[in-house]
């Protein structure tokens, strides 16, 4: 792991990039104790290829279990390290949230714009900002001359030995792909179509959920009536076409014919990552215990 906070990178952030940078900073740092829960159609939608990604929740694994090491190896140098906050379970988003459209359980609340971060999220994320400010004698134990060194380097070596950190690059790039590649399909063309239509029917010119998320006027601080009025829309319409379950099926295909010509490579991914989690659950039983 680095010394920069966790990311995770899901290919509707991919595609979004380009589409609709639409005010997450600001949202990020604010609490948010009564957002509105997930729905059960995100909760559980999974995909093929999430079998070989690092979940948030297990970033929160490694980086927890590398900071218990990284607190002993700086107490032997007389200096103090505090560990991040932990983030509580029911915070940690579902890996798939927003991937086809808009958060239906927060479209009337937020719009398209993304939840505020809950309280724990927002104190782990402060504490990484906090390590941003530590003193340069600090940093330098902690992370050595160029951030590859200091006790970063010892506890990664004393957590997994020569294995290298979990790489979700194969992830990222396919996970892209088969988002893209599904979007082309004849049924997903359809439900897209109808999707429009409806979105026509209550007044709302898009070609696709993602045009409607990405529209500039949603780049403000809050979400405005007219943004959650067509938020609405948008996934009343989702609803009514099937757009979710049409369009996840396609793409388990296509995810699915990925894998099958990535095997060697995914393979390779899900070991490495399979052997931090596992060294990540030693030292936490062991501190536990």
């Amino acid at each position: 792991m680095s010394p920069s906070r966790a990311r995770a990178t899901t290919a509707l952030a991919l595609l979004l990039l380009a589409t609709a940078a639409c005010t997450a900073g600001k949202h990020e740092s604010t609490p948010a104790p009564h957002s509105p829960p997930v729905s059960r159609q995100v909760k559980q939608l999974r995909l093929p290829l999430d079998a070989y990604a690092s979940t948030v929740a297990e970033t929160h694994l490694v980086e927890d279990a590398q900071d218990i090491l990284m607190r002993r190896c700086m107490n032997d140098l007389d200096m103090e390290w505090r560990t991040l906050p932990p983030v509580d379970p029911q915070d940690t988003k579902p890996p798939n949230l927003r991937r086809y459209g808009a958060d239906e359980a927060a479209a009337v609340r937020y719009g398209y714009h993304p939840r505020p971060d809950p309280p724990s999220v927002v104190r782990r994320n402060r504490a990484w900002d906090e390590r941003d400010a530590l003193p340069a004698e600090v940093r330098q134990a902690a992370y050595g001359r160029s951030g590859r060194g200091g006790c970063l380097e010892a506890t990664q070596h004393q957590l997994v030995g020569d294995t290298a950190p979990p790489d979700d690059h194969a992830f990222n790039q396919l996970t892209g792909t088969a988002l893209e590649t599904s979007r082309r399909t004849p049924e997903v063309r359809d439900v897209l179509s109808k999707w429009h239509a409806c979105m026509a029917k209550a007044g709302f010119d898009y070609p696709d959920p993602y045009a409607a998320a990405g529209n500039a006027r949603w780049d403000t601080a809050d979400p405005t009536p007219a943004e959650r009025a067509t938020a609405r829309a948008d996934v009343a319409c989702q609803k009514s076409t099937r757009l979710v379950k049409v369009w996840a099926a396609a793409e388990t295909r296509v995810q699915h014919r990925l894998i099958r010509q990535n095997t060697d490579r995914l393979h390779e991914a899900k070991v490495r990552k399979d052997r931090w989690l596992a060294a990540a659950r030693r030292v936490l039983n062991h501190e536990d215990g």
